[in-house]
């Protein structure tokens, strides 16, 4: 399981998240940040530090909120 950043840090970008993630799969994008669902380990810090509760796990996702992973996934898969 990995962790997903969603649509409320598109108009924060806040990156606390960044330099509290041990295995470093937090990047800015365009848009957003976004993290590697592959090098992601689910240890939840980045969820702990985020100022506007956009991060969440990826089995807690809704339907609506799926893209989000498919947007990491896609920013990941482009690099």
């Amino acid at each position: 399981m990995a962790f997903v950043i969603l649509e409320p840090c598109g108009g924060e970008k806040a990156a606390e998240c960044v330099s509290v993630c041990p295995v470093d799969c937090i990047e800015e994008g365009p848009d957003q940040f976004y993290i590697d669902p592959d090098i992601c380990i689910d240890c939840g810090a980045c969820k702990a530090v985020c100022p506007v509760d956009a991060i969440e796990e990826e089995y807690d996702l809704s339907p609506k909120q799926e893209v989000y992973l498919e947007k990491a996934e896609e920013f990941f898969g482009n690099k």
